[in-house]
């Protein structure tokens, strides 16, 4: 497997191409040599249990953490997080701890600690955790002064903490919309609190209004929006960035509600607060780098070959995009490709800075020796990966995909 540093076998499908990755990758043993980056976990299909959340964060010491949790008819009870750690920079990874009752959650650091938050269940309460000791021991949110935020039927994803102006924000979704369905049922809203608050007390967590769907929203194709990202816009205040369920002609667009300044109130205006964001109707992070001045993002684009399908799970190919207002998106360059759709796809990125590289963790459906993953969707694997020299980051290789 040492040769995996260096290009990946390519496999021509018209003009289509398996590309050389922007990423590091480890001699470990695992089922195929041909896995992009390094596998964090490995779960067979056939224990119909799927790779969930993935979520990364960078320790004050350099450590590196990674979680994620398990989805499918395979899992009783609570949902259970798993917590990896990484000293070496993304070459070799470690379990160091499990969370009895944590989905759909996003590691952070704050003062030197590590934090996650997110739904205790899908479908339950917001609950915030602390490690004091780099990841290896959580406390558990038994109260409202200690970690229960708030109280019904919420959703999330990993998307990031914003800590801005002195206040840190997190944007959910509560399933309080018409019938409580996917798509629909999501209604986007923002808490937060003061930067120098006890982040596990509730009573210092303010709440917005919730924004949900309509109807009339893009000529009624608006299927709902999801997945929200605290942004800081250019003109200094917060939004909340969010897939968009819209799947007309193959575009793909994104939505922008503003945040006033106190976080108790949200809105949007229809007309301008849709953007067109190449793969906006699946799950996406976006970050701001304050040295290129620069908002970037890991999409999961659909390049020109693989459009007239479904949109929303072609999830075959990861574009590195940039804009430097959030609202207009230029593809950097081609990540991660496969040529099937059907049964692999590297999705739900999350991602940091790390000097002049970003580092991400994917959920990533791709072959094993127990016949792949279930589908795109059902993923297999927790990958890491880095994109060297990001602010300059071209498609590597011979051969590029049409975008």
């Amino acid at each position: 497997m040492a040769g995996i540093n260096a290009l990946l076998h390519i496999k021509r499908i018209g003009f289509i191409a398996l590309l050389p990755l922007a990423v590091s990758s480890s001699a470990q043993d695992y089922p195929s040599a041909k896995v992009p980056g390094v596998v964090i976990q490995h779960i067979s299909a056939r224990e119909k249990l799927y790779i969930g959340s993935p979520s990364i964060c960078i320790l004050p010491d350099g450590h590196y953490l990674a979680s994620h949790e398990y989805f499918g008819p395979g899992r009783t009870g609570k949902s259970r997080a798993q917590i990896f750690s990484s000293a070496d920079k993304g070459k070799t990874w470690q379990k160091i701890a499990e969370i009895d009752g944590q989905e759909w959650s996003q590691l952070f650091v704050y003062n030197g600690e590590a934090y996650i938050i997110g739904p205790e269940t899908a479908g339950g309460d917001v609950v915030i955790r602390k490690s004091s000791d780099g990841g290896h021991t959580w406390t558990q949110p038994d109260t409202r002064q200690h970690g229960r935020l708030l109280e019904g039927k919420f959703h999330a994803a990993a998307t990031p903490v914003l800590i801005y102006k002195k206040r840190i924000w997190k944007a959910l979704e509560d399933l309080n919309g018409p019938g409580g369905q996917w798509g629909r049922g999501f209604r986007s809203f923002i808490i937060s609190a003061p930067a120098d608050a006890d982040l596990l007390d509730a009573g210092n967590w303010t709440v917005s209004n919730a924004l949900g769907y309509d109807s009339t929203y893009l000529g009624g194709h608006f299927g709902g929006w999801l997945e929200g990202n605290a942004v800081a816009a250019p003109d200094g205040h917060v939004v909340t960035m969010l897939r968009t369920d819209y799947r007309v002609n193959g575009d793909e667009k994104a939505a922008i509600i503003d945040v006033d300044s106190t976080g108790k109130q949200i809105s949007f205006t229809p007309a301008t607060g849709f953007i067109d964001f190449p793969g906006g109707c699946k799950k996406f992070t976006v970050r701001y780098d304050p040295v290129s001045r620069q908002y970037w993002t890991i999409s999961n684009y659909v390049p020109t070959a693989f459009k007239g399908g479904n949109p929303e799970r072609t999830r075959n190919t990861v574009a590195l995009m940039s804009s430097s207002d959030l609202k207009n998106w230029r593809v950097r360059g081609i990540v991660l490709h496969h040529p099937d759709v059907a049964k692999h796809g590297f999705q739900y990125l999350d991602f940091q800075f790390d000097d002049k590289d970003i580092i991400a963790v994917s959920r990533t459906a791709f072959d094993d020796a127990d016949g792949g993953a279930d589908n795109q969707h059902n993923a297999n694997y927790l990958t890491f990966h880095r994109i060297r020299n990001f602010r300059h980051y071209k498609t590597p290789g011979p051969l590029k995909i049409p975008l």
